[in-house]
């Protein structure tokens, strides 16, 4: 059904910048937003960044002025974009879309399996 597939992640020194990607593919209708959450050891997964079908975005408070949040329409693709990583950015950061796979469908939401971020010296 559908898939998101997610890449970018990996190991960048503090301050560093790292961009991650995430495409959507298969049974898809309408894709209502797109985003990223991410989950540390030990902690609940939260909200990292969301960008709506009309354009909008919401931002954590951690992130917010760091991280950039865009997306490909046509390519069913969002990014993040983060810059000034820190060592409290670690984390596996999962990929979701809220989206319909036909039009009487309630929208649901979808997950990537998780990219591992890693900001260490």
């Amino acid at each position: 059904q559908v898939q998101l597939v997610e890449s970018g992640g990996g190991l960048v020194q503090p301050g560093g910048s790292l961009r991650l990607s995430c495409a959507a593919s298969g049974s898809i209708f309408s894709i209502y937003a797109m985003g990223w959450h991410r989950q540390a050891p030990g902690k609940q997964r939260e909200l990292v960044a969301r960008i709506l079908s009309g354009g909008n975005t919401n931002y954590a408070d951690s992130v917010r002025g760091r991280f950039t949040i865009s997306r490909d329409n046509a390519k069913n693709t969002v990014y993040l974009q983060m810059n000034s990583l820190k060592h409290e950015d670690t984390a596996v950061y999962y990929c979701n879309a809220n989206l319909k796979t036909a039009w009487f469908d309630a929208r649901d939401d979808y997950w990537g399996q998780g990219t591992q971020v890693t900001v260490s010296s």
